[in-house]
């Protein structure tokens, strides 16, 4: 009934959006066909065929707001755009047809996806509120070991808005009558077939490592004949190292611990952005990079830029360019030794480069090549890689994403050198949390946090 009230509700405010746009933009056309008319109709049963496609009327428990809205535009955006090239097709075949006005298409479009929006922020917050108070609550019991349990009752009780009570944890080496956070523990059976039956519970989530047998089909089948929804929560936490999900493979479901990350329509707003805030920096600072480059000449012979193999997305290299810092010099080969505090081969240019890591900045070309991204695990030396990729635990993991300009780890101190292997755990611990918790506005949150920082640092020498 939600669901259908939903969708009620969604083809209600595209008539609407129309409505006020047409009042914005008054057709004054006395055409003989309707056109505004006619494109409505057509979006309405766009939604009704499209919108269910996005997962936006399965249920909302559990999903932020920013999700709902999301996915929301999304398919909104989507619509819009099927609704146009069939209109233009219909156009060219219906004689004295109306032109649709563009001022009106926009003025509905956006008014349209503000409904959407407000709507969806409105209902999430109001039924976030009510099952925080306790009304429309999903009683769920947990099966597994205590300290897997504690896991997920920890995490229903950080997110009450999402509706989940935790009745019982059901261990069997557990000790009776212990309790979990407040959360009492069953170790036998039959207790725990009285509290499904008699507790009015929902919900229960079997939880354990994706390496153990899990006893999945002795609750399928006690429980058969009850409402029940049971669900398996492998903790992937030790394994998967990025939020990667399940994938189908030959028709099989699979979970991927260790994958590249696949480009999705959820990434393209970083592509997008990108390469258009690399293009806006590379022709804003054209007269500046005109004139680090004669200072750089001035200084110490030898070219402008400098370039050095890296790795990028799947151990890829390229090679990442950089403004010269350093005099022209001899390196052992296989060795890259890291500058340091005073180090003699930096020049005077050189040095004031690198304190405001204005040398970073032809970087932008990479990224605008499709080499890096302007936020992102930041890529070290190749010789580097091949020292640390067995001393530091899935180090080599960060290279499963572009590399980036900046990213969480350089935002949260650990720049510079690497003089002690505690400085690189803590980079790759930082390169990691931000591959599991990426999203779009972590990005911009990245970049924002670079500019207020600043570009001068204490370890950048």
């Amino acid at each position: 009934m939600f669901n259908i009230a939903r969708q009620l509700l969604d083809l209600l405010f595209v008539v609407f959006g129309a409505f006020i746009a047409n009042l914005l933009t008054p057709d004054t056309s006395q055409r003989l066909y309707d056109a505004r008319g006619m494109f409505i109709t057509l979006d309405i049963a766009l939604v009704l065929l499209l919108f269910p496609l996005f997962n936006l009327y399965q249920s909302w428990r559990g999903k932020t707001p920013a999700t709902l809205i999301g996915r929301t535009l999304l398919g909104w955006v989507v619509v819009q755009g099927t609704g146009a090239l069939i209109y233009a097709a219909l156009h060219r075949s219906i004689p004295n047809h109306s032109h649709i006005s563009h001022a009106w298409f926009i003025n509905w479009t956006v008014l349209t996806a503000l409904s959407f929006a407000l709507s969806r922020q409105l209902i999430a917050l109001t039924l976030g509120k009510l099952r925080s108070a306790g009304f429309n609550q999903k009683r769920v019991v947990i099966v597994g070991t205590t300290a897997e349990a504690l896991r997920v009752v920890n995490r229903i009780e950080r997110l009450p808005q999402a509706g989940y009570s935790t009745v019982a944890i059901y261990d069997e080496a557990a000790a009776s009558g212990a309790k979990v956070s407040g959360v009492p523990v069953i170790s036998r059976w039959n207790a725990l077939t009285r509290c499904v039956r008699q507790g009015s519970v929902t919900e229960l989530w079997l939880t354990g490592q994706p390496t153990e047998a899990h006893p999945c089909a002795r609750f399928i089948a006690e429980f058969r004949n009850e409402f029940v929804n049971i669900r398996l929560l492998p903790d992937l936490d030790s394994f998967a190292l990025a939020n990667l999900g399940t994938v189908d493979l030959l028709g099989l479901p699979s979970i991927n611990l260790v994958d590249t990350p696949v480009w999705s329509l959820h990434v393209l707003p970083k592509e997008i952005f990108d390469r258009v805030f690399a293009a806006a920096i590379l022709i804003a600072l054209l007269p500046l990079f005109a004139v680090v480059a004669c200072a750089i000449k001035i200084s110490s012979p030898g070219p402008v830029l400098f370039r050095q193999k890296r790795k990028g997305i799947d151990g890829n290299e390229f090679s990442i360019y950089k403004f010269r810092s350093m005099r022209m010099h001899t390196a052992e080969a296989g060795v890259i030794k890291q500058a340091t505090k005073g180090d003699s081969r930096i020049t005077r240019v050189g040095a004031i480069l690198r304190k405001t890591s204005i040398d970073e900045l032809p970087q932008f070309i990479n990224v605008l090549k499709g080499e890096m991204s302007v936020v992102g695990p930041r890529p070290h030396a190749v010789e580097h890689d091949e020292l640390y990729k067995d001393l530091v635990l899935n180090y080599m993991y960060r290279y499963r994403i572009k590399p980036g300009i900046t990213g969480w780890a350089q935002v949260n101190g650990f720049r510079g050198e690497t003089d002690r292997l505690e400085k690189m755990v803590g980079r790759v611990a930082c390169d990691l949390y931000y591959m599991r918790n990426w999203t779009f506005w972590l990005d911009v949150k990245i970049v924002m946090m670079t500019f207020m920082k600043g570009f001068v640092n204490v370890n950048a020498y």
